[in-house]
């Protein structure tokens, strides 16, 4: 049975199995072994029946009796419900939308429930509770719940599953799978050397102590050498990039502090030191000779713009090797149309003086500066017009969206790429960009995005790190209350005081759409299209509110956005889709709804969206929850205005899972829980970087080449 092999040859799968299947990710039996479970269970811990207390969250094994469909009293809504017994007792259980339960499963069948106990009218019952059906029950401690009789562990996996594809079926598919001699043919990619270093278990060892441990020490001890190997080759392979593009040649670039600070004196404001040291640091690596890589961190407002515009002052104001004419482009790459038409607008307020041209381009138009016909002004033009003038260097600075990367933009001496929001594009958009042209660029990303300085040492390995931790001078900081129900009143009567001055204000909502509140599961919390009507029924009366979210069509986010941005929509309800969005000084509030559901790096982010002028801005959060922990997180975001601290203090007190590391930074959950332990970061950091010491080629250890090349087929996204 090759790890290759699709899972439909060995297993004789439904229809229903496969969609599961799909959706979980799962094709072969490679994906299957490398389904970790999220936790374990343990049958000698198990409830009877009669020592349920309401409210707590239980695991109960016993059969089912009485299982029958219905409608519910209210609404009608179609259930199943039935009894779970044991030899204790018996407790009634009732599944709302779930018809199919009661066809499934047959009367008497053995099952394994899960969920949570509710009482009303003082009789215990069960609403909405996982159920899957057993071979066999568990008695009491020793007792396996899934092997042979005499197997001395209670411990049992709980997978992540989907509708059709159970915990219990993926259990024994992966037991059928080491039952046909798969672990016996397993070659471990990771050297033997490092294994016994960090006291890490063999491959084999570690995928049956993660799917089926004796001891919870086993389990602990599996995910620490998969948390290990997915972060080490993560690492070596951002080694390795590093390594290969510090030998390509790059543009050497002479300018002397004092030109430098010619053009940062010509800022309408006073660069901050971090400002200024960023500058240093970059201007170094231009001198070097070697093409640059770097990323440039920094909070909403921190002067980013600033210093990609000093930087690219030194680029464009520098002539092509052996010229005494033209100059070396930069191409500035921003994550949307919004974001590329700012940029191009204070990119024009830099460099109006020198009278050079600047170009635009998005998948919808192309622009330059300066017009023929207004020097002060910029012009509508033609693609092919754009692209000709690029081509042959007439335009020094080309700032765009994901067109830029298109395979008909040719630059003629490209030699800096600035990347804004750089999780925001892929790893292998970035490299496509940097080359394009026959010699490596220099590359600055940037993001606004506060990450744990584990996650930063993991994901941008290939990249040197600068940070931008000061804000300008001026710059009040946001006042931030924390708004419990009862309190909303009187934070509207301090906000229309802000609208009446002339001010504008954010809404942030954690939905879209209002939610069923018939489904059990439903998360309930404001919703963008319903907040906006009660805002502007019963709160806002005499001003404009506009809806701004992901499912609405890009040019209609871009008009709802131009409008606020000109003052003409008062107040913005939105999701977090403004995180990254256009520069509004005049917005001076913002209301975030349901604060506990976001992460409190996510709400720094959003915060930072009213600290764009020297006006006093305001940030209130509004929070549905009074449980400690949530109060506890909201104190912290409330008492610190360093995004990094945040990301460090989410880490720790929300766990790994909830940075979402799969969907925004490309590591497994498993991966994101070795950026709790910065030891483990930095040990795999080293032994990736001795390897490559030893041979940049890793030619005598072909099964990491052969591991890396596995994992560059599916690159990682940075969201």
């Amino acid at each position: 049975m090759p790890l290759t092999d699709l899972l439909e040859k060995n297993f004789r799968l439904q229809e229903s199995q496969k969609k599961a299947l799909k959706k979980i990710g799962l094709k072969t039996i490679e994906d299957l072994l490398y389904h970790f479970p999220t936790r374990y269970g343990d049958t000698s811990e198990m409830k009877n029946i009669s020592s349920l207390v309401a409210g707590e969250n239980v695991v109960i094994f016993g059969k089912i009796s009485g299982l029958k469909t219905g409608k519910a009293f209210i609404k009608r809504t179609p259930i199943s419900e039935g009894y779970i017994e044991d030899e204790t007792g018996r407790i009634k259980a009732i599944w709302f939308h779930q018809p199919y339960i009661a066809k499934m499963i047959h009367e008497g069948a053995l099952v394994r429930v899960e969920g949570k106990v509710s009482e009303r009218k003082e009789v215990l019952g069960m609403m909405n509770p996982k159920i899957e059906t057993m071979t066999k029950i568990p008695t009491g401690v020793g007792d396996s719940l899934f092997g042979e009789e005499g197997e001395a562990h209670s411990l049992y996996p709980v997978y992540p599953e989907s509708q059709g594809v159970t915990t219990n079926w993926l259990y024994h598919a992966v037991q059928k799978v080491f039952k046909e001699g798969v672990l016996d043919n397993l070659i471990d990619p990771i050297p033997e050397y490092i294994l016994k270093t960090y006291n890490l278990p063999t491959l084999a060892t570690a995928l049956v102590w993660i799917h089926a441990p004796l001891k919870r020490e086993h389990a602990l001890s599996a995910r620490k050498r998969f948390a290990f190997e997915e972060v080490f080759f993560i690492q070596l392979q951002k080694k390795k990039d590093r390594l290969l593009w510090q030998k390509e040649p790059s543009f050497v670039i002479e300018k002397t502090p004092a030109e430098i600070e010619q053009f940062v004196k010509r800022f309408p404001f006073t660069a901050t030191d971090a400002q200024r040291k960023a500058i240093d640091n970059i201007m170094t690596d231009f001198r070097s000779g070697h093409a640059m890589s770097r990323l440039l961190e920094g909070d909403v407002g921190s002067g980013k713009t600033a210093v990609a515009a000093s930087t690219a002052y030194s680029i464009i104001t520098s002539r092509p090797k052996g010229q005494d004419f033209g100059n070396l482009q930069t191409a500035y790459m921003a994550p949307t149309e919004i974001l590329a038409k700012q940029h191009f607008e204070s990119f024009i307020q830099y460099f109006t003086y020198l009278g050079i041209n600047i170009g635009l381009i998005t998948g919808k138009e192309c622009r330059k500066f300066p017009s023929k016909t207004n020097p002060k002004e910029w012009t509508h033009i033609s693609k092919p017009q754009l692209l000709k003038w690029v081509e042959n260097g007439e335009i020094p600075i080309l700032i765009g969206t994901h067109a830029l990367i298109q395979k008909s933009v040719k630059f003629k001496h490209l030699a800096y790429v600035i990347i804004d929001e750089q999780h925001r594009f892929g790893t292998a958009q970035r490299q496509k960009l940097a080359q394009k042209e026959g010699i490596n660029p220099h590359l600055l990303s940037m993001t606004a995005t506060p990450i744990p300085r584990t996650l930063a040492l993991t994901i941008y390995g290939d990249l040197d790190l600068t940070l931008l931790d000061q804000m300008p001078t001026g710059r009040k900081p946001i006042i931030t209350e924390i708004v419990l129900p009862g309190e909303r009143e009187n934070t509207y009567d301090k906000i229309k005081k802000e609208l009446e001055a002339g001010r504008q204000a954010y809404v942030i909502c954690p939905r879209i759409d209002v939610p069923d509140p018939a489904k059990e599961m439903a998360v309930i919390a404001k919703s963008v299209t319903e907040e906006a009507e009660r805002l502007e029924r019963d709160i806002f009366k005499n001003y404009k509110i506009g809806i701004l979210h992901s499912k609405m069509l890009p040019a209609d986010k871009e008009y709802v956005m131009q409008e606020f941005k000109d003052g003409k929509i008062h107040i913005l309800v939105a999701t977090s889709v403004v995180e990254v969005g256009v520069n509004v000084p005049n917005a001076t509030v913002i209301i975030i709804e349901g604060a506990e559901r976001f992460g409190l790096a996510q709400l720094h982010q959003l915060r930072g969206r009213v600290i764009r002028s020297n006006n006093q801005a305001y940030c209130y959060v509004f929070a549905d929850s009074k449980t400690q922990k949530t109060v506890d997180r909201l104190k912290a975001f409330k008492n610190s205005s360093n995004g990094f601290e945040l990301a460090e203090y989410d880490l720790k007190l929300r766990g790994p899972g909830e940075l979402s590391g799969n969907k925004q930074w490309g590591i497994s959950d498993i991966g994101m829980e070795a950026l709790r332990n910065i030891k483990m970061v930095e040990a795999a950091r080293a032994e990736a970087e001795y390897l490559l010491s030893q041979d940049d080629t890793l030619a005598q250890f072909p099964l990491l080449t052969a591991k890396l090349a596995q994992r560059k087929t599916d690159a990682i996204h940075f969201e």
